[in-house]
C-alpha cells in the first residue's frame, strides 16, 4: 500500500562528503541495530513511514525540508549496508536518475547472490507498478526522477519515490509498503501525509474512480481510430473551466500509436491497462476524458496526500552539524551492535531506556 507522501521544496547542490560519509556510517549502525532488535520488517516499515524518515534524515544531520533528503538518506542507506546484505537480510536497490533505471537489474542480482523466498520477477513487478501508479495514475504534476526499492529475504518491500514539480519548484514524496497490499489501482496508500495539496488533474486509484477505472479499460479495447475522433471531437467542443484535464494537451495520432497496442492486447481491467509498456500518462488522460464526456463516467481529481535534530542540518539550520557529537553518536551505537552481538546488551538497553523518555 501506498503509506505517504511529502512534500519537499527543491533544493539544489549535494552533501558535502565529509558529512555524508558520517551518514553513511550512522545509517549503516541504526539499520543494524533496528534488524538486530526488530527484524528486517520493521526496518521497512519505518522507512515507509514519511515522518519517521524525514525524523531519520534530521539525525543524520541532512536538511529537514529539503528535496535532497530522500535521495542522501536512501543514499546512506545503501552505500551504509554494502556488503552486509547477507547478515541483515535487508537488500536497496535503485537511486537518482539513470541510477533508478537499474532497479530491475539489482533486484535480480540480489535475488541471485541470496536466498530470496520471492520470486524475483514479482519483485521486479511491484517496483515498476509502484512508480507506474504514481507517474501515470496518479496526474499530479510531478515527475519521478528518485526510486528506491527496499526488500527483505521474506520478500516483504518498501518503496521511497520521489518526483520533481518544475511549475511550483516544489518536489513530493512518496512512499510504498507491501505489508496489507491488496490492490495496486485501488486506495493503495494507508494514510497520506503532506502539508500541500497538489493540483491534481487526475487520480485513477481513488477509490470514488472504480467505474472510471473500469470504463477506461473497457475503452482501451475499442478500435483506436474511433478512440482517436472522439479526441478530436473533443477539441472541437467548448470544454467548462472547471475541467481539470487540458484537451489541448493531447494529440490524437501520437495517442492513437499508444491505444492500437492496447487494443491488440484487450486489458480486461485497468491494472492490466497500466501493465501495458507505453501507455503513460496521456494515454490513461484521454481514455479518462472520453470515459467522462461520451458514457459521463468521472474521474477523481483527489489529491490522495495530507518534525527536531540530533546533530544539527547540512545548511547551518537550526546550527551547524556538530561533528564531534555526530562521531560520538557513530561510536555509541556502533558499540552497542558489536556487543549485543556477544551477549553484552547494557547499551542496547541503555539506549530502549532512553527512548522512554521521548514517548508519548
Amino acid at each position: 500500500m501506498r503509506t505517504g507522501t511529502a512534500n519537499l521544496p527543491l533544493h539544489g547542490g549535494q552533501a558535502p562528503s565529509w558529512l555524508f560519509q558520517r551518514m553513511t556510517k550512522l545509517g549503516r549502525e541504526i539499520a543494524s541495530l533496528m534488524v538486530m532488535e526488530f527484524g528486517t520488517e520493521e526496518v521497512l516499515r519505518k522507512l515507509s513511514d514519511p515522518y519517521w524518515f524525514q525524523a531519520l534524515g534530521c539525525v543524520l544531520g541532512f536538511d529537514w525540508h529539503s528535496s535532497g533528503v530522500t535521495t542522501t538518506v536512501c543514499g546512506a542507506i545503501k552505500e551504509g549496508i554494502k556488503g552486509m546484505e547477507s547478515d541483515l537480510g535487508l537488500f536497496v536497490a535503485g537511486g537518482k536518475g539513470k541510477v533508478s533505471r537499474k532497479t530491475p537489474d539489482e533486484i535480480r542480482a540480489h535475488a541471485e547472490k541470496h536466498s530470496i523466498a520471492i520470486e524475483p520477477e514479482k519483485l521486479v513487478y511491484a517496483s515498476k507498478m509502484s512508480a507506474k501508479v504514481d507517474n501515470t495514475a496518479v496526474q499530479d504534476g510531478y515527475q519521478l526522477y528518485h526510486h528506491v526499492f527496499l526488500f527483505d529475504k521474506n520478500g516483504t518491500w518498501a518503496v521511497v519515490q520521489q518526483g520533481m514539480c518544475d511549475a511550483n519548484g516544489w518536489a513530493r514524496r512518496y512512499h510504498w509498503l507491501s505489508t496489507g497490499m491488496e490492490d495496486f489501482v485501488n486506495e493503495p496508500h494507508a494514510a497520506v501525509c503532506s502539508d500541500n495539496r497538489g493540483q491534481l488533474m487526475l487520480n485513477m486509484v481513488a477509490g470514488e474512480a472504480d467505474e472510471s477505472r473500469r470504463t477506461t479499460a473497457l475503452l482501451a479495447s475499442e478500435k483506436p481510430e474511433k478512440l482517436g475522433k472522439e479526441i478530436e471531437r473533443m477539441q472541437e467542443l467548448s470544454m467548462p473551466k472547471h475541467h481539470a484535464v487540458l484537451v489541448a494537451d493531447l494529440n490524437p495520432k501520437s495517442i492513437s500509436r499508444i491505444l492500437l497496442k492496447a487494443y491488440e492486447v484487450k486489458p480486461q481491467s485497468f491494472k492490466e491497462l497500466l501493465e501495458i509498456q507505453g501507455v503513460g500518462a496521456k494515454s490513461v488522460r484521454a481514455l479518462a476524458m472520453i470515459a467522462d464526456l461520451v458514457y459521463g463516467v468521472p474521474a477523481s481529481t483527489r489529491d490522495p496526500a495530507k518534525y527536531s535534530f540530533a546533530h544539527g542540518g547540512k545548511d547551518g539550520f537550526p546550527y551547524p552539524v556538530n561533528k564531534p557529537n555526530y562521531d560520538r553518536s557513530i561510536s555509541v551505537v556502533k558499540q552497542a551492535v558489536e556487543r549485543a552481538k556477544v551477549g553484552d546488551r547494557e547499551k542496547v538497553d541503555a539506549l530502549r531506556r532512553l527512548s522512554r523518555f521521548y514517548e508519548f
